[in-house]
């Protein structure tokens, strides 16, 4: 550990140095691989069908190379086909691969056919949404049903009026095998390649199906052969068939007479294949092939997605254009922050002044973030692939975030007292840490992990209700002005996010809960504050709202018709199920924080701590917070699923969170020693919770970030995108506090989550101590700013909105600001 007197000094602009040296880099390699590989692929349509690896052992997560896999549904799936055929020809391999494709649009239909003898029969079968597959039967590929498909598109005769156009929209042909199998009868591989040759040509002239998907020939598994089909299907061959295949169907494409036909060759489908999947080394295991049906519909269906968030397909799908006004905020707010960088550039052009210039420009710092989240999230520059869980991982990621932890460790000289500054942040950032490692990895289906977070999801709210209220018990200041900077200062990110990323405002969900927080803790202690010094009172105050916000969320028509005004008034979308959801999950212990902090005032008041008992209770109080944390792991350790868990959550919650509280300030060393690491992260943790979304991870939350193409790369992606990631961040809190000044007329400290301050939770035998001379070193940039503002309001000016912007009132400023989002909401194009 560090004392206070031997900290480790590093060149100030060193950071901002790596920072932007890792942001230019990353560009420089995704324009780079924009030119060179992805010029004539641009929407990854080879690479979904032609190159990909299994991520997981067990093969169950298919990545295709650089992009993200839409996993349908019967929904969606449906929604795509409509009403619309699809046509499979070919074997038995193509045969399994038409029911699984089937069983994907309806789960209620079959994934083999009947056992009733008729092994090499056609069959159709019609899906719940109105869609029709047909498979016929034609291993060699050469009849006259399917050279009258390929060539007119004429599927059947007695199909096509009830299902729409005769021409299916997906045909899916698929053989080989049986020319070698029965290649005496058939006429071998000759044969073979002179068929393949009238079917390029058939699919060439006319445009029968909106995609043409020719199945490779399957690779198989030699040993796992019977000894009749071992004698004459051999690996070599096949790869012969593949390569002929190859080289017929890609040169027709680029010839004169191809019509652009669109014809995929699906060579990963042989990617997949793995010995330990198969029986009979000829056919693979329903989930292989179930994985190559979604294949098939991502290919087909997944341009027609709605072009909306969240964007977790990015396989065969192009971004979609910003609209009008999506695109003006952007440029806008870049082109601001140009120009306050512009009339803010420094006389002295050394490296410290320039970063100095750029710390102190707050709009352009907030508009090269913005938009290069837009550049991460909402356009092809850098490649998106999917979450892989693994133990082993999370277990590393966890050692090496704690090893930073503990590694910056600092110790005071002095006893900084019960949840102090340093000790909040610290808290703040191991949890939040925890939390990216989390979301990072998917890691949320493990119920074991999934349950802990929810714990440390409580504390975060814990400590809202806890700091507020010891705020407002000890200040008395109810004044607009603060709830306007802890307001602004927890959404501006996200208000801003929510237009320029054409998302939902509830769906960063952090940021819209601790502010429905704050208001609660607000009214709640506003109304009658001048009785707040009467205990049973704020107690019956704290009890009576706990009591109206829980039938206000329970029973769901009040929220459901609040939201019914938004929409109508401010034409806000929002879900009444899903928010109502979310905010039962942790419905008391904000509460719980409240009546905590309470606590700890009147242990000031009365002077309990000098109390002979005090050290008694104290270790009583120590031992029964461990059991309640040995308790809580052993009964989440044993709930059946994340589900079962949840329910007991909002009950049990204030256990874990409580139990932590004590042991972390058990005895006045805990209480002196801080990590600095995670002190640092807990600063800007509001910040990482919410641009993870966009730049670390990808695809709204549902993928991650890969700067250098290739899943093998994705550590090193890691580290890139995690230095990235957290520069920005940090950037950015400092960036959105300093907004805070020029919109409410008070200068911030950048910060998270607003905590109670360590002069407001010092222990009785410290809390006079040094009170007035280490006030504005300790204290929140929140409660700093309710000292008030810094000159008397004066009439409002709109010519000084952007020249002294501190010049005007903050209420109109904030009227100002509000009107032009309901301008926003009122014109923003309908999804």
């Amino acid at each position: 550990m560090l004392s206070t007197k031997t900290r480790y000094s590093l060149n100030p602009s060193f950071s901002h140095l790596i920072g932007i040296a890792v942001i230019l880099l990353s560009l420089c390699l995704g324009i780079g691989r924009r030119l060179v590989f992805d010029w004539f692929d641009p929407l990854h349509c080879n690479s979904l069908v032609n190159r990909g690896t299994w991520l997981d052992l067990d093969k169950r997560i298919w990545q295709p190379d650089g992009c993200m896999l839409h996993q349908y549904n019967s929904a969606a799936a449906g929604k795509c086909l409509g009403t619309r055929q699809t046509v499979f020809i070919g074997d038995s391999v193509t045969r399994r691969l038409f029911f699984q494709f089937a069983h994907l649009l309806d789960p209620s239909l079959p994934t083999a056919p009947k056992d009733d003898g008729l092994k090499h029969a056609n069959h159709s079968l019609h899906a719940s949404s109105g869609s029709l597959v047909s498979f016929y039967w034609d291993p060699f590929l050469n009849s006259t049903h399917t050279f009258n498909t390929v060539s007119k598109g004429d599927v059947s005769q007695n199909q096509s009026s009830a299902y729409g156009s005769k021409q299916p929209a997906l045909l899916v042909l698929g053989g080989g095998l049986w020319n070698l199998r029965y290649g005496d009868s058939s006429g071998g591989l000759p044969a073979w390649e002179a068929n393949i040759e009238n079917l390029i040509h058939s699919l060439s002239n006319g445009g029968l199906s909106d995609n043409v998907v020719f199945l490779p020939v399957e690779e198989i598994i030699q040993s796992k052969l019977s000894p009749d089909r071992a004698k004459t299907m051999h690996s070599s061959d096949i790869d012969a068939m593949n390569s002929d295949l190859y080289h017929r169907i890609y040169p027709s494409l680029n010839s004169h007479s191809s019509s652009n036909l669109p014809i995929a060759l699906p060579l990963a489908y042989n990617q997949m294949l793995d010995p330990s999947e198969t029986q009979d080394g000829i056919h693979f295991s329903d989930a292989i092939v179930s994985t190559q049906a979604n294949i098939l519909l991502n290919l087909h269906c997944n341009e027609k997605l709605p072009k909306r968030f969240p964007m977790d397909a990015t396989c065969c799908r192009s971004y979609p254009s910003p609209g009008l006004l999506q695109l003006s905020l952007i440029l806008l707010l870049f082109a601001f922050g140009g120009y306050q960088l512009w009339v803010s550039r420094p006389e002295d052009r050394s490296l410290n002044s320039y970063i100095s210039t750029v710390e102190s420009s707050p709009l352009f710092v907030l508009g090269v973030s913005i938009l290069l989240i837009f550049l991460a999230d909402r356009t092809g520059l850098w490649l998106k692939e999917q979450k892989l869980f693994s133990a082993w991982t999370f277990g590393f990621l966890s050692l090496v975030g704690l090893a930073a932890g503990v590694l910056s460790m600092k110790h005071s000289d002095k006893d900084l007292g019960f949840l102090n500054r340093e000790q909040t942040d610290e808290w703040k950032g191991w949890m939040q840490v925890a939390i990216l490692i989390y979301h990072y990895l998917g890691a949320s289906k493990i119920s074991g992990i999934y349950n802990p977070i929810r714990i440390l999801v409580a504390s975060y709210l814990f400590m809202s209700g806890y700091g507020h209220t010891t705020f407002y018990l000890r200040k008395g200041d109810f004044g607009l002005l603060r709830v306007a900077q802890v307001l602004v200062r927890l959404n501006v990110l996200t208000v801003i996010l929510a237009y320029t990323m054409n998302t939902d405002y509830l769906s960063y969900y952090f940021a819209p809960l601790v502010s429905m927080w704050y208001m609660i803790i607000y009214v709640t202690l506003a109304a009658g504050s001048r009785f707040n010094d009467r205990t049973p009172i704020l107690i019956g105050k704290i009890s009576l709202s706990a009591t109206f916000v829980t039938l206000f969320f329970y029973q769901l028509w009040p929220l459901e018709n609040l939201f019914e005004v938004l929409a109508r008034v401010f034409k806000i979308q929002w879900s009444a199920s899903e928010w109502a959801f979310r905010v039962k999950l942790d419905l008391w212990i904000v509460y719980v924080g409240m009546f905590a902090a309470v606590a700890v005032l009147k242990i000031q008041e009365l002077h309990l701590t000098d109390s002979p008992r005090w050290p008694t209770a104290v270790k009583a109080t120590t031992g029964a917070s461990a059991l309640a944390m040995l308790w809580f792991f052993i009964f989440e350790l044993n709930q059946q699923s994340k589900f079962t868990y949840n329910f007991w959550h909002p009950y049990i919650s204030f256990l874990p969170v409580l139990a932590f509280a004590v042991l972390r300030n058990a005895n006045a060393m805990l209480r002196s020693v801080n990590s600095q690491f995670f002190a640092f992260i807990g600063r800007c943790s509001l910040e990482t919770f919410i641009i993870q979304y966009h730049l670390w991870l990808a695809a709204d939350t549902k993928g991650v970030l890969l700067v250098l193409p290739g899943t093998k790369w994705r550590p090193l992606n890691f580290i890139i995108t995690s230095v990235m990631f957290v520069y920005l961040s940090n950037q950015v809190a400092h960036a959105t506090g300093a907004l805070v000044t020029t919109i409410c007329g008070k200068k911030p400290k950048p910060a998270a989550l607003p905590v109670a301050t360590s002069e407001m939770m010092e222990t009785p035998a410290s809390a006079n101590q040094d009170l007035s001379a280490n006030s504005n070193q300790s204290r929140r940039w929140v409660d700093r700013l309710a000292d008030g503002p810094v000159s008397p309001p004066r009439r409002p000016s709109f010519s000084k909105l952007w020249q002294k912007p501190a010049e005007v009132n903050y209420m109109t400023r904030l009227a100002i600001i509000g009107g032009v989002m309901w301008t926003l909401n009122v014109l923003w194009p309908k999804a």
